[in-house]
C-alpha cells in the first residue's frame, strides 16, 4: 500500500491523531505528511479509516 497527500488537505491533523505511526503533521507547509514509501501492514486498516475520514478526501491510497 502506498499514500499520499493531496493538495485538498486542510490541515485539521484528524490523520495524525487517528495514526501518528504513519501521518505527521508539517508546521512549515501546515499539512499532513506521510511517513513511509510504502506502508508497513500493520497500519493498513488505520490509513483506510484516516483516508474514509477525511472530509477534504485529501488522502489517496494505491493499493
Amino acid at each position: 500500500m502506498k499514500v499520499r497527500i493531496n493538495r485538498n488537505c486542510m490541515g485539521d491533523r484528524n490523520c495524525n491523531k487517528l495514526c501518528p505511526e504513519v501521518f505527521e503533521y508539517d508546521e512549515d507547509q501546515l499539512l499532513s505528511i506521510v511517513k513511509f514509501e510504502v506502508i508497513p501492514e500493520q497500519y493498513h486498516d488505520l490509513v483506510r479509516q484516516a483516508a474514509k475520514e477525511c472530509v477534504p478526501e485529501a488522502i489517496e491510497i494505491e493499493e
